[in-house]
């Protein structure tokens, strides 16, 4: 398997010490619902997880929640309640979207407030070997200059960074044009905090968002980890802080691979609020869209490629997923037990294809490709009569591996068509045979009010409900 490191810019072939991978990604600030950028970065990282578990290494995968950060205070003051009562109704509602979207479960959820005295410590060991120091707002920076590879990650280099002028920059989040040393603690300010703080040898305060992700990291997977994930925002500055403030207290290699998903845009606009393309997954729910449809479109498109949203393409999506399930629905009906032996040749060409295409990257467009071609391949072998019901369930059980990756096909079998509908459906045909157009209307007619649709295949008609 070969996955693209950014901070080489090469594509790796990915090595692990006994098919062991130890992951971190990068979790949501809770003081607000995450929007669709933010899932498609937790869809892709999703992907990855799956694909590695596919290619049989065992995962032990960490997100973290951030719930000590600017926006998180300002949200708990702003409503007179605690930090934590403030967050944890973002938390719920984050990890109530991760199952609508289908998105597998972790090892581990740290929350930063339970990680304060390792960040602590972390500090206090960066200022006893001289690379953390006081400000003159009684805060904690990071002195970049003394961390001589610093910009490896986003190829910044330190003569092209105004660094140094930490008095200017107080922000969690900042651009390369206003790049300065970075907060380890913020010092405590009775009337941006309120009454959130924490104590600290350096005073009051709370720690830097980019000191919270190397503590919670180190702590649960060790000083060194396989693969740290995000989105491309977050390359520069908080995983390049993150390299520098854990290197410079650990001494070791802190990534070995790092992975970053492109941004999404809304009908190729940058997605805001203040253009009225700004969407929460609850707001497509509202819509009528399902998980699995959002998740479809959020996973097509290649991860390093910017993914447009837009509302024909989640059509489109929903279309194909409905393909997929008439597939699935196709074979589960094949009574026939005659078998051609014609079929596994193609099952063979596709999991090649499959696999070969997420091994190389996650190259998610030819493994969709491959799925597609053998829905059409398997089509035309059933409308020739050529797919006996053994045979049929070997399609099944293929896209169930596949399905362990995309998570995105109904598998599970429809709920039983009622037998009173099935009589009906065939009356309906016998009365079109002796051409009783009127019995034939007045069944098919039974069957819509009962929520039902008629579909006419090659191999007769079938019942789907609406």
């Amino acid at each position: 398997m070969k996955i693209f490191n950014t901070e080489t810019r090469t594509k790796e072939e990915l090595t692990s010490e006994n098919r062991q991978i130890r992951m971190y990604t990068c979790g949501p600030t809770v003081y607000n619902y995450a929007h669709i950028g933010n899932f498609r970065t937790y869809v892709f990282e999703d992907l990855l997880r799956r694909t590695l578990k596919f290619f049989g290494y065992n995962v032990t995968q960490v997100m973290n929640i951030t719930d000590i950060d600017d926006k998180t205070i300002r949200g708990a003051i702003a409503e007179k309640v605690s930090l934590k009562t403030f967050t944890e109704r973002y938390t719920k509602a984050f990890f109530d979207d991760l199952q609508t979207l289908k998105i597998e479960k972790v090892e581990f959820y740290p929350h930063a407030t339970d990680f304060v005295p390792q960040m602590i410590d972390i500090i206090q060991g960066l200022i006893d070997q001289g690379i953390a120091y006081k400000g003159a707002d009684g805060s904690i920076y990071f002195a970049i200059a003394k961390f001589p590879s610093y910009g490896r990650l986003s190829h910044l280099h330190l003569d092209e960074l105004k660094a140094g002028a930490s008095e200017r920059v107080a922000a969690d989040e900042y651009d390369k044009e206003h790049v300065a040393d970075f907060t380890l603690w913020k010092a405590y300010d009775p009337v941006r905090d309120g009454q959130i703080f924490w104590e600290s040898p350096f005073g009051k305060g709370r720690p830097g968002w980019h000191i919270e992700c190397s503590a919670m990291a180190m702590d649960i997977l060790g000083k060194t980890i396989d693969i740290h994930v995000g989105g491309v925002d977050n390359m520069f500055p908080h995983h390049e802080n993150e390299i520098a403030q854990s290197e410079a207290f650990s001494h070791q290699r802190f990534v070995r691979y790092w992975l970053h998903s492109e941004h999404l845009l809304v009908d190729h606009k940058k997605m805001s609020k203040s253009l009225g393309n700004f969407y929460t997954l609850r707001d497509l729910l509202a819509k009528g869209y399902s998980g699995v449809q959002v998740r479809y479109l959020l996973l097509q498109t290649h991860y390093r490629t910017q993914l447009n949203f837009s509302f024909a393409g989640l059509d489109a999506a929903a279309k194909s997923i409905e393909r997929l399930g008439d597939f699935i629905v196709r074979l589960r009906q094949i009574q026939q037990t005659t078998n051609s032996g014609l079929i596994d040749p193609f099952l063979k060409n596709a999991r090649t294809l499959f696999t070969e295409a997420l091994a190389d990257d996650l190259n998610i467009s030819p493994a969709l490709a491959a799925l597609f071609d053998l829905v059409r391949e398997i089509n035309c072998l059933c409308d020739a009569d050529k797919v006996g019901k053994e045979e049929a369930q070997k399609v099944i059980d293929l896209l169930t591996q596949f399905d362990q990756v995309l998570g995105v096909l109904p598998l599970q079998p429809s709920e039983e068509i009622p037998h009173a509908l099935q009589q009906l459906l065939a009356q309906r045909e016998a009365a079109r045979s002796s051409k009783n157009w009127k019995a034939a209307d007045a069944a098919r007619d039974q069957i819509l009010a009962s929520g039902y649709l008629i579909e006419d295949t090659p191999t007769g008609a079938r019942l789907k409900k609406k």
